[in-house]
């Protein structure tokens, strides 16, 4: 089995909520941040809980065998789950009928998942569990600009159950707490015991040494939305190419097709200019993104809002330059490291493209200097806090 279990807490029961995990894998969908998050949380506690899946609004809580299957097929990626699913499922449906849990469980939804529907809420109430959320971001509501036409209303419900209902609320940066202090403040609503626990980056394997490009190359990073700021990356990169030609540097963006990035798609798709300078990958291997980042002149990450920046803490984990937009979260996680830049400062921005894309840049040795001693967080170090969190309740219920 890949899961950490330690003594400490072993006599507490936990219940962990993978509806969003599963589903997605059903859907046969790459993991999101967000959802790496949750296998993180899988990995560490699954040894010492059971697995709840909501299906047609029945909340269907695994034994601890069945658990085991399904937490251990969750963190295989190869695994076939669909046919383990179907049958770990439909064996616990009739013993889950009028089901409820101990007043002594913890549950665990560290993915967002289901917290808009109010009768998640109403089962929270009757259950007697003791719920432990876990928040990524409230940008939905303080950007939903950025957002799916929607998503705003639901991600307020989902924030209002975890305030109304939570025992405790794990944040995944102080920036995301200030928003969801603000928040609770604005509308009168309480606010649990929270813990702030900083997220590590991916155990990358050994870069190749052969380098990808040819050519200087910046790499952006993440899922293609709005939020994201391709856009004016994909300009900037136009007008490059008109004043260097083919000495301008190259461009990967590496990343999902996300909602209503039409613009930047049709630049990417349509731009005869772009093309041979802009090269786009909807996924790649652990393997292919350490190589692309590791020849990389620079990380690009130029999002107009982030509940903490995971990107960014890759790059400099391996010790790749960044350039990044002047946020709360990037200064909390990275300090002074970065090169910050307004998002919308076209100009500096470019700048520091042609300045980083030298051979012998003054400005990014600087900052490789400035990461001598950076020591990315650790999930061992996350869920040392998370178990100290946990262990506050022991002396102090809420």
């Amino acid at each position: 089995m890949k899961f950490h279990s330690i003594s400490r807490r072993a006599q507490s029961e936990m219940v962990i909520d993978i509806t969003r995990l599963l589903n997605r894998r059903m859907q046969a969908r790459l993991p999101t941040g967000v959802d790496r998050v949750s296998l993180e949380y899988v990995r560490y506690f699954g040894g010492r809980s059971t697995a709840l899946v909501r299906f047609y609004g029945q909340w269907i809580e695994l034994n601890r065998r069945s658990s085991e299957r399904i937490f251990d097929a969750l963190l295989s990626p190869d695994e076939h789950i669909k046919t383990l699913a179907r049958k770990v499922v439909s064996r616990a449906f009739p013993c889950s009928i009028g089901r409820h849990f101990s007043s002594s469980q913890y549950l665990f939804n560290t993915g967002h998942s289901g917290l808009e529907n109010i009768q998640y809420t109403h089962r929270l109430q009757r259950s007697g569990l003791k719920p432990l959320f876990f928040v990524h971001d409230l940008i939905p509501i303080t950007h939903p600009e950025y957002c799916r036409p929607g998503e705003s209303e639901r991600h307020r419900a989902r924030i209002n159950t975890m305030l109304k209902t939570g025992h405790g609320i794990i944040a995944n940066s102080a920036a995301t707490l200030n928003d969801l202090t603000a928040y609770a403040q604005t509308h009168g609503l309480p606010l649990p015991p929270t813990t702030v626990a900083l997220l590590a980056p991916a155990q990358f394997p050994k870069p190749v040494t052969n380098i990808p490009l040819n050519k200087p190359y910046f790499v952006m990073l993440g899922t293609v939305e709005s939020r994201k700021n391709h856009w004016l990356m994909l300009q900037l990169w136009r007008q490059l190419i008109e004043q260097f030609g083919d000495a301008a540097p190259r461009l990967v963006i590496i990343g999902q097709r996300g909602w209503e990035c039409e613009n930047v798609v049709d630049l990417l798709e349509r731009c005869e200019v772009l093309k041979g300078f802009v090269f786009e990958y909807s996924s790649c291997s652990d393997s292919e993104l350490v190589s692309w980042l590791h020849h990389a002149q620079a990380l690009l990450f130029p999002s107009f809002a982030e509940g903490y920046g995971m990107p960014l803490m890759e790059a400099l984990s391996i010790g790749l330059p960044v350039i990044a937009s002047d946020l709360p979260a990037f200064r909390e996680i990275s300090g002074d490291i970065p090169a910050y830049v307004d998002p919308l400062d076209g100009r500096r921005w470019r700048e520091l493209i042609i300045e980083y894309a030298k051979p012998q840049s003054q400005e990014r040795l600087n900052q490789c200097q400035r990461m001598v001693g950076f020591s990315a967080p650790t999930w061992t170090a996350h869920f040392e806090q998370v178990e100290a969190f946990m262990d506050r309740f022991s002396f102090a219920p809420y």
